[in-house]
């Protein structure tokens, strides 16, 4: 890798896609430290994060008032970062079976924006094979780039318990395999 030491390495620019209950906690903790974009295709969700509103009630207004980010509906606006972090819901449906339509839009959303040697990493709870199987062949699909060679893919499990204001974001050890 040729990086002597930790301080040597980039910091990257990071696009949290999805600012539900797990996006936009972790998407402003991120900002403390890096240029972070929190995307979502809801304009009324981000119109009220914008005007310092979580319906989620995850992070206070005071929180999106001293966070230094931004947010957007525009996909174009994510063009420039290297590191992907996608946390939308995936629901079950009435057969309770994985409805991973979230995870589809966002994986072509993401793979019509990123860059050569862009990191992906998936926070969204799916059944082993789906971040390779599913969300890599679109990111390869739709950019045109070969996973593992172009571009690389993470997966880190879900942590926060929504609700829980002892157990945040910046209390819990994250995990993240590649």
């Amino acid at each position: 890798m040729g990086v002597s030491k930790i301080s040597d390495l980039k910091k990257p620019s990071i696009a949290v896609i999805g600012l539900g209950y797990v996006g936009l906690p972790l998407a402003v903790a991120l900002a403390s430290n890096y240029k972070v974009i929190g995307f979502d295709e809801d304009e009324v969700r981000v119109g009220e994060i914008k005007a310092g509103f979580d319906n989620t009630g995850e992070i206070s207004r005071i929180q999106l008032g001293i966070a230094r980010l931004r947010f957007t509906c525009d996909p174009s606006d994510m063009a420039n970062s290297e590191l992907f972090i996608i946390a939308v819901p995936t629901p079950v449906d009435k057969d309770a079976k994985p409805d991973l339509g979230f995870l589809i839009s966002a994986s072509k959303t993401v793979g019509s924006v990123m860059g050569r040697g862009s990191i992906v990493v998936f926070e969204s709870t799916v059944y082993p094979g789906v971040t390779e199987d599913v969300c890599g062949n679109i990111l390869s699909s739709v950019s045109g780039f070969v996973s593992g060679k172009d571009f690389f893919l993470g997966y880190s499990p879900e942590r926060i318990n929504p609700g829980d204001q002892t157990h945040t974001i910046d209390q819990i050890t994250k995990i993240v395999s590649g």
